[in-house]
């Protein structure tokens, strides 16, 4: 009997790609970074302010952000604590930008200060912090810089400062999601049933044989999935120390689900090789006319 379907899961799977441009069209508009208002009082008053206005918001508080002092976790001389150490920090100085960033919009278990804070409060504590205990920067840090360094950032820092998906999701993007992973659901068990069973379906039992280049291919993708386990549980283990250590280090979060997908590809490959190859297949016909590909 001749699949008249076959062709679905391609159709499934390029709909899936359609979408996932819209997708990622949505989340760039949600992640891109607002412009920086340059308001010319805050940059006159940022280099008397951070001394005096920034050490007060940094060890005392501010009554509008609940009294909450920067010092309560990273300490009155920035040696660290419940947050990571600021004192001589290298990272900060090469992007002064990073620290305001992290103080409008949080990260961890730092929350965001953006609607709590004023701009001026904002960069008094933020050059507070780039001007004490060992660190210095040439100039003050200004909104003129901000908004520079939202359009020129490095590729390392960008990688732990951006967010790919929003903080909230609405409702398009995740039907969007949602209809994504449906269609290539189906696009790929379409395929897959399409490449191990062929075009063309014969009821009854189909005895198999396995090849050489099958069964080296079913070593060799064993044998990736072994290594992805081992270098999956050592990210996890480096990343946990970091965290133990209260290191101010971000944890390798590409590294580990780079490693974890590729576990589970290998061995979603060796099931396939598996089921071509090994193990004996029955075909049972009872309703050609409602057939999935599968």
């Amino acid at each position: 009997m001749e699949r008249n379907d076959a062709v679905m899961p391609w159709v499934a799977i390029v709909c899936a790609a359609i979408m996932w441009i819209i997708l990622l069209f949505l989340f760039n508009k949600e992640t891109a970074p607002e412009p920086v208002a340059v308001d010319p009082a805050v940059v006159a008053s940022i280099s008397k302010d951070y001394p005096t206005l920034g050490k007060q918001v940094f060890e005392q508080g501010v009554a509008s952000a609940g009294a909450i002092a920067c010092a309560g976790c990273h300490g009155l001389q920035g040696q660290g604590g419940a947050g990571p150490k600021l004192s001589g920090d290298e990272k900060l100085l090469k992007d002064p930008v990073y620290i305001h960033s992290i103080v409008v919009k949080g990260k961890g278990g730092m929350p965001a200060f953006g609607g709590k804070l004023s701009d001026r409060e904002i960069y008094a504590v933020a050059n507070y912090v780039l001007h004490s205990w060992g660190n210095n920067i040439a100039e003050p840090l200004t909104p003129a810089q901000v908004a520079e360094g939202q359009s020129k950032v490095d590729p390392a820092v960008l990688k732990n400062r951006s967010r790919f998906v929003p903080e909230d999701i609405k409702l398009p993007e995740i039907f969007l999601a949602t209809f994504i992973m449906v269609l290539l659901s189906y696009g790929l068990i379409g395929l897959y049933s399409v490449w191990a069973e062929g075009v063309e379906l014969h009821p009854g039992i189909h005895k198999v044989r396995a090849t050489p280049v099958a069964m080296l291919s079913m070593v060799i993708t064993l044998i990736l999935s072994v290594v992805f386990s081992v270098l999956f549980v050592r990210q996890m283990m480096v990343d946990y120390a970091g965290w133990a250590a209260r290191e101010p280090v971000m944890p390798n979060v590409t590294a580990e689900g780079f490693y974890a997908a590729m576990i589970v590809l290998t061995l979603a490959a060796a099931v396939g090789l598996y089921k071509k190859f090994f193990m004996d297949g029955e075909v049972l016909v009872e309703d050609a006319s409602g057939e999935f590909p599968w």
